[in-house]
């Protein structure tokens, strides 16, 4: 056997592994998205909301996901926003009246209750904070209401903030259309890892840009939700500010100048004082949105870090811890 025949038997050996090799890989891994969907298809919902129950015109028409096994369902607030009667949809046709628990404009979650004589099958939940640009995703709803439906992608980044101050967003790649509100993205293991909430979209069609709330934000904000029927506001005590624009580092800053503080509560005790000067808030702006924004959803486990100027021009970082402000919620 000749060089000439020994490359080509090689060439064609190692042809043949590469497409054995491919043809396993994306065996496995198309095996694994049917797999993710059989599991947790049947835990997504189509939601309808009306204005009043005389009209059979849908006003709003969502997905959902189930929460818990007795009935709790989470789903975007816009889409029962102004409406009185919601129908829920299980992925098996049967249809319920649902109750408005509870929800959230900023945060745009609602939980819905239903009543059902059999037990309901919950998704499963996945530590969002795992996920990595690149995973793959699913994303499980009900688009124009055409019926429950699935598309895939990827994630494209965590930690937007399009569109929602309050929250860090998950952005994909996978279709996401009107109707998808509300419904499930998965990973490839079936659990879910966000919600579905908004695409950026000039046409009202899907362009590539999807974004889901992420599944921790769902479990922190369904579980307030569920106990109180809002998100608690915190409280580190009573104080007043005033907006104010300070030069520093040759640009301009936003900040809040301290007018008025009692002697007492977190805010205090970490030594601010009037004419203190809040520059900035958990990384981001010294301003009344990001001071009311972070007081919000300080009751669901997250402490709040301020950059301080203080009156005789020092600069200091306070950070009040979750659990004061958990003590002193109202």
């Amino acid at each position: 056997m000749n060089f000439i025949q020994r490359t080509k038997i090689n060439y064609l050996l190692v042809i043949s592994i590469t497409i054995f090799l491919s043809w396993v890989f994306f065996s496995n891994d198309k095996n694994k998205f049917v797999s993710a969907t059989e599991d947790s298809i049947e835990s997504v919902v189509t939601i309808y909301s009306y204005k009043n129950n005389k009209s059979y015109v849908n006003n709003n028409i969502g997905s959902g996901v189930i929460f818990s096994k007795d009935g709790y369902i989470v789903t975007n607030f816009h889409i029962i926003s102004g409406n009185k009667f919601i129908k829920i949809k299980l992925n098996n046709g049967q249809e319920f009246d649902a109750k408005i628990i509870g929800g959230d404009v900023n945060a745009d979650i609602a939980v819905l209750k239903i009543q059902s004589n059999e037990e309901l099958k919950p998704i499963n939940i996945s530590d969002s904070s795992d996920l990595k640009i690149g995973d793959k995703v699913l994303a499980i709803g009900n688009p124009y209401g055409i019926g429950v439906s699935v598309s895939s992608g990827i994630i494209s980044a965590t930690g937007r903030d399009y569109g929602n101050p309050y929250l860090e967003l998950i952005q994909t790649d996978a279709a996401i259309n009107p109707g998808n509100s509300g419904g499930a993205l998965i990973n490839e293991n079936g659990n879910l890892v966000g919600i579905n909430t908004k695409i950026i979209s000039r046409t009202g069609g899907f362009q590539g840009l999807g974004f889901a709330i992420p599944s921790n934000n769902i479990v922190q904000i369904a579980s307030e939700l569920i106990q109180y029927g809002k998100i608690r506001s915190g409280w580190i005590g009573n104080f007043r500010v005033s907006p104010i624009r300070l030069y520093i580092n040759k640009s301009f800053v936003s900040g809040l100048r301290i007018v008025e503080i009692d002697n007492y509560g977190p805010l205090f005790d970490k030594g601010i004082r009037v004419n203190d000067v809040i520059i900035s808030i958990n990384s981001n702006k010294g301003d009344w949105k990001n001071l009311t924004s972070s007081l919000k959803f300080a009751g669901l486990g997250n402490n709040i870090i301020f950059e301080i100027l203080t009156n005789d021009n020092q600069y200091k970082t306070i950070e009040i811890e979750s659990d004061e402000i958990k003590e002193l919620t109202r």
